[in-house]
C-alpha cells in the first residue's frame, strides 16, 4: 500500500532557487556579494564552539536590539527562519481552506507556493503596464474570504516601489480584518525619499487605531547572512502573538541569532556597502537602457528586464558568457546588481545579445 498525502501536492511547483554553475559570474539570488563583515565572521565563529546547546528559541537578545532600533515593543516583534518563513506563518495564522490570499503577480515566487502548502485559496493581481504593484486592482480583488495581502515592497523581481501616500490610500481601502503584509526584503537598497519606511508607516497605522498591518524584513540581502536564514516581523500584539503560535521551535538557529546581532552593531558599516550597490544599481541600469533595454527605476539591489518571449534566449545567452542571471520564463530577467567586475561581466553579455 501506498502511503496517502494529499493529492494537490501533485501540482505545487517548487521553489526554484538562483542556480549556481561553476566558474560563472552569480546574479541570480540577490545575495550581497560582499558577504558578512569581519566582525560577523568572527561572532560567528565565537558562538560556534556552544552549537551543543539549544538555541533561545524566543531570540531574546535579538528581539530586545530589535525593539530598542525601531522604537517597538518587543511583544510586537517575532522572528523567523527568514522572512519566507514568517510568510507562510502568517498565511497559516490567518487563513483555513475556506479563505484566500491576495498578492501582486508577478512577485515573490513564495507567495503562491506557501499558499498552496497552508491550502488557501489565492488571488494573483497582475502588474501594471509600468512593472509596478496595481493597488487599485488589488483593493478590489478583496472579498469576504480575504485574511491576509502581500504587498512586496520593494516589488521582487521588478524593483519597482510604492510611495507613502499611495499605500496608505490602499490600506485605508482594505478592510480593518484583512492583514495587510508590507514585505521589505530590500528596504535597505531604497534611496527614493517617497517609498516608506514600512516600520515608522505601520507605527502611524497602529496609533490611529489600524492593527491590522504587519511588516517582515530579512537579514538576508544588505545584510549578508542568506545562509543562515533569520527575518523578523513587526505588527500588533494579537499578530505577533499568532505568529509565535505557529512558530517551529528553535528554527532561528544560534548562530543566526548572533550574527544578526552582530550585524546590528556594524550597521553603519553595512549601509555605506548598501550605498555603493544603489550607485552601481543606477550605473548598471543606464548602461542597460544606453543599450536598448527597458528597465524600470529600481529600489532593491537588482534590475529588471521585461523580455518577455525573449527571456529565455536571453539566459541562455548569459549562461553561454558564465553570467547566471534569474529568468522567469515569458516576464523577463532579474539580475542582481553585484560587485563592479561582475557588473562588467554581466553588461558585457546583454550588450551582445541580439535575440
Amino acid at each position: 500500500m501506498t502511503v496517502r498525502t494529499r493529492a494537490d501536492l501533485g501540482a505545487l511547483p517548487s521553489y526554484v532557487p538562483g542556480r549556481s554553475v561553476p566558474g560563472a559570474v552569480k546574479l541570480a539570488s540577490n545575495e550581497v556579494s560582499a558577504g558578512p563583515l569581519p566582525s560577523v565572521v568572527r561572532a560567528i565563529a565565537d558562538a560556534a564552539t556552544a552549537v551543543n546547546r539549544y538555541p533561545d528559541t524566543a531570540a531574546t537578545d535579538l528581539v530586545a536590539r530589535l525593539g530598542d532600533r525601531l522604537g517597538v515593543p518587543t511583544d510586537q516583534l517575532a522572528v523567523g527562519c527568514g522572512s519566507v518563513t514568517l510568510c507562510q506563518q502568517l498565511v497559516q495564522a490567518t487563513c483555513t481552506e475556506a479563505d484566500e490570499v491576495v498578492f501582486p503577480w508577478r512577485s515573490f515566487e513564495a507567495y503562491p507556493i506557501i499558499t498552496a502548502v497552508v491550502g488557501a485559496g489565492q488571488t494573483r493581481v497582475p502588474l501594471t503596464a509600468g512593472h509596478g504593484l496595481d493597488l487599485d486592482a488589488m483593493a478590489g480583488a478583496v472579498t469576504d474570504r480575504t485574511r491576509l495581502v502581500f504587498v512586496c515592497n520593494p516589488n521582487n523581481p521588478t524593483g519597482t516601489a510604492l510611495t507613502a501616500a499611495e499605500l496608505e490610500r490602499f490600506v485605508d481601502r482594505v478592510p480593518t480584518d484583512v492583514l495587510v503584509v508590507v514585505d521589505e526584503a530590500y528596504k535597505e537598497f531604497v534611496d527614493d525619499p517617497d517609498v516608506p519606511d514600512g516600520v515608522e508607516f505601520a507605527k502611524a497605522q497602529w496609533a490611529a487605531g489600524r492593527d491590522n498591518v504587519a511588516v517582515l524584513r530579512t537579514f538576508s540581502k544588505a545584510y549578508g547572512l542568506a545562509g543562515l536564514r533569520v527575518g523578523y516581523a513587526a505588527a500588533s500584539p494579537a499578530v505577533a502573538e499568532a505568529l509565535r503560535k505557529v512558530y517551529v521551535p528553535f528554527s532561528v538557529n544560534a548562530l543566526a541569532q548572533v550574527a544578526a546581532v552582530a550585524s546590528l552593531d556594524a550597521e553603519d558599516e553595512l549601509m555605506a556597502r548598501c550605498r555603493a550597490v544603489v550607485a552601481e544599481r543606477g550605473r548598471v541600469r543606464a548602461e542597460l537602457l544606453a543599450a536598448g533595454f527597458e528597465v524600470p527605476v529600481s529600489q532593491a539591489n537588482f534590475v529588471w528586464l521585461p523580455l518577455g518571449e525573449r527571456t529565455a534566449a536571453f539566459n541562455e545567452h548569459c549562461l553561454a558568457h558564465k553570467v547566471v542571471v534569474r529568468a522567469f520564463a515569458g516576464d523577463g530577467a532579474r539580475v542582481t546588481v553585484g560587485e563592479v567586475g561582475e557588473n562588467e561581466a554581466f553588461l558585457a553579455a546583454a550588450r551582445s545579445f541580439t535575440g
